[in-house]
């Protein structure tokens, strides 16, 4: 009864803004109205990060080709077409999405999009935690990245009015895929080959910016983070090759600063979680789940854990997909973990976003998670 009422009172507010309010007000009252019919299923998501999640938005920035992904063969297995995502089909961030019956999410740069209910994806491939990581290609850093979500929070208290457009805010989750590229940018990117930090130094730095970034986004409204550590990073298939007297083993001085900057983010998001109220999160063990399918591809449906589908050379290692590069293509992306040198495979981007959903079926992934699966977010 209580229920109806409440139908009957909005009802009325509709016909009295519809004979007494001007079109605008009107819009917004309706948006609202259908944003309160929903709310109780609906969680947005928000995307953050770098290539691991990227949906396109560099497309539409001046990047070289080389930090694009929006030519042949990139998203063949799915798209049959380049979307600018950094794979040969779906993302993590897709797959979540897919998981959570949402659609795939818009790059936020996309020409025309204007319509954030659902989320949108800030991500841009390249991206670090440092304003300094791979600038010269121009990505949008994570201090960008959240200066757009700034203008999305408008775009919310607009349509829904500022109660309801913040706690659609609140309720939201928000995925991060974001560090790797600090420590890959100080050894390919000119700009950053001789900085004045010792590895202790350069690491609390990229925490430093880390917990700042956090809590910004937090003090934004945002309550529900899932994130995942970095990548087996020593042992893709580009570093194999990075030093030659490796003899294409894991390039264990990358290995090393993966390892420090995964603890450190364990810590940081432990202690956020003890300080900052309402703050909940899940941590992806990406790293550790890499290295079983390496080790132990067939054991978890690949045929290849070490060696891209598409690139040149050992292990197809030179990023050299697409293009007019000279290039070897797999007939089977799907057998692989990493599809170009640096960057998973559809279906390895398919099995991590399980794990995150859910912990995943298979007792070799269930402690990969925690303390919070992504799909317990979304119920939360």
């Amino acid at each position: 009864m209580a229920g109806l009422k409440l139908d009957i009172f909005f009802a009325f507010l509709l016909y009295v803004s519809v004979v007494s309010s001007p079109a605008c007000c009107i819009a917004r009252l309706v948006d609202q109205l259908n944003y309160k019919a929903s709310s109780c299923k609906h969680v947005p998501l928000f995307v953050f990060g770098d290539s691991y999640v990227d949906a396109g938005n560099n497309n539409y920035i001046n990047c070289p080709e080389i930090n694009r992904a929006n030519y042949f063969p990139y998203g063949e297995s799915y798209f049959e077409k380049p979307t600018g995502r950094f794979s040969d089909g779906r993302t993590m961030a897709d797959f979540i999405a897919e998981h959570a019956n949402l659609p795939l999410l818009p790059p936020y740069l996309q020409p025309g999009l204007d319509d954030y209910y659902d989320g949108v994806n800030f991500a841009s491939g390249g991206a670090g935690n440092l304003e300094e990581t791979f600038q010269e290609y121009h990505v949008l850093s994570f201090k960008t990245q959240i200066g757009h979500f700034r203008k999305v929070i408008q775009w919310f208290i607009n349509k829904l009015g500022n109660d309801e457009g913040k706690k659609a805010i609140s309720n939201a989750v928000y995925l991060f895929s974001c560090g790797g590229n600090d420590y890959l940018s100080p050894i390919f990117s000119p700009f950053q080959k001789h900085l004045p930090y010792s590895d202790s130094e350069y690491h609390e730095l990229v925490f430093g910016n880390l917990t700042q970034h956090i809590k910004e986004i937090y003090d934004l409204g945002a309550r529900k983070f899932a994130f995942m550590n970095l990548a087996i990073m020593g042992c893709l298939p580009a570093m194999r090759i990075y030093k030659p007297e490796t003899n294409g083993s894991c390039y264990e001085e990358m290995s090393s600063k993966a390892k420090t900057h995964n603890q450190g983010l364990s810590r940081i998001l432990f202690e956020l979680s003890n300080y900052l109220n309402g703050f909940h999160y899940s941590l992806f063990n990406l790293a550790g789940t890499m290295k079983k399918i390496m080790n132990h591809p067939r054991k978890y449906g690949f045929k290849d854990g070490k060696s891209a589908c598409c690139g040149e050379g050992r292990f197809r290692g030179n990023y050299t997909c697409g293009q007019d590069r000279n290039f070897e293509l797999c007939q089977s992306p799907e057998d692989h973990m990493f599809w170009d040198s640096s960057h998973p495979s559809q279906h390895a981007h398919q099995v991590f976003a399980d794990i995150m959903w859910n912990g995943s079926s298979s007792r070799s992934f269930i402690s990969m998670v925690g303390p919070y699966t992504v799909e317990h977010l979304f119920q939360i």
